[in-house]
């Protein structure tokens, strides 16, 4: 004779599955990335889609500015709690060589071109690196507020460097990447040539000299949101900062600003995945996250180049203001004109020892 199950232990088993199903219902992943709109670009072009699409909930963090130390230190704990992460070039380097993060088969795990090129024939070249997915080719540059100047203008990294020319302060990022770059182009050295001279000791000396020409008028600052707020507020003339956020005070908030877009120092900004992430799931959001047309997408809300060679030509206009977005793009022949690209492995290398230079500088 068949036992019949206890009404408690019916209610038990109902809960439980109510309980599985409601998980299942409800899963969600967190994503680190920078903030502002450049996180807001990701939301709308590729995260919301997702979460339409499968009902994953996506929570966004802005810690992408300590991204090394918090997977370096979540991995060590064993207890990692970031799913995926947004993290520059020469830092996935370092994090891949540390094995903190997830190797990618490239072709196995993202998308081919619409066409049917394999991902490693689509995407920039050289940016497939073992552990990195790039996103977008972004730029580290300068801008004025139109208002501070009355006469001519500057256009050049050396008018950057011309406190007689173009008065007022300056606001540059602490950090010795760009500004060490800048200061040998503003003291004659070639764009092509910046490396070279900065691998040797008097390279390094000759940039430092002629950062103290502008020392003392420089504000320093830490969060990319800072530079287009200093420049608003006239507490700076000229500042550098990342070309998407300029472009968001441009066009978004009306502010009277001007890209410098010589010596435009240009990298990759891109997705990885911490130790132990690498699941089903995350590999079939990668896959819809960075295929030719959610990264065209994102160039909607930003004015960042897609990654991927086929998203280019479906780049099309601002999603707000029906602006075209092509030139507006660090990678435009128009403003691609004199550029730097940063040498992620140079710093993955120097930067140790630039950044303990730097700070003994800057205590001076």
């Amino acid at each position: 004779m068949k036992k019949l199950l206890k009404p408690s232990l019916i209610a038990a088993a109902i809960a439980v599955s109510t309980f599985s199903a409601s998980v299942q219902a409800e899963k969600s992943m967190t994503v680190v990335s920078w903030g502002g709109a450049y996180t807001q670009s990701q939301i709308r072009a590729y995260h919301d889609p997702w979460s339409e699409k499968t009902g994953v909930k996506i929570h966004n963090e802005d810690k992408s500015g300590a991204a090394l130390a918090g997977i370096r230190s979540q991995v060590q704990a064993g207890n990692v709690t970031w799913d995926l992460v947004d993290m520059l070039e020469g830092d996935a380097m370092l994090a891949c060589d540390e094995g903190i993060i997830e190797e990618i088969d490239y072709d196995t795990v993202l998308a081919k071109s619409p066409d049917g090129k394999p991902a490693t024939e689509d995407f920039i070249e050289g940016s497939l690196s073992g552990c990195f997915i790039p996103q977008i080719v972004y730029a580290t540059l300068f801008a004025y507020n139109d208002n501070a100047f009355k006469g001519a203008k500057p256009s050049t990294i050396a008018d950057i460097f011309d406190l007689k020319q173009f008065p007022g302060k300056r606001a540059l990022q602490k950090i010795p990447d760009g500004n060490m770059e800048w200061a040998l182009m503003a003291d004659g050295v070639d764009a092509k040539d910046v490396y070279d001279v900065l691998s040797t000791e008097e390279g390094v000396d000759r940039a430092f000299k002629k950062l103290d020409t502008i020392k003392d008028s420089v504000v320093w600052w830490e969060a990319g949101a800072q530079p287009p707020q200093l420049l608003a507020d006239m507490e700076v003339s000229i500042a550098s900062g990342y070309n998407g956020r300029f472009f968001n005070a441009q066009v978004t908030e009306k502010q009277p600003f001007t890209i410098v877009w010589d010596g435009q120092l240009f990298e990759l900004d891109g997705w990885v995945v911490p130790k132990g992430k690498l699941t089903k799931d995350m590999k079939a959001y990668l896959n819809f996250a960075t295929d030719t047309q959610r990264l065209a997408d994102q160039a909607k809300y930003i004015s960042y180049g897609p990654a991927r060679a086929s998203s280019a030509p479906l780049v099309t206009t601002h999603a707000d203001t029906g602006i075209d977005m092509k030139p507006h793009m660090p990678t435009n022949p128009a403003n691609f004109f004199n550029p730097i690209k940063k040498d992620a492995g140079w710093w993955a290398d120097n930067g140790d020892d630039m950044r303990e230079r730097f700070n003994a500088w800057l205590a001076q």
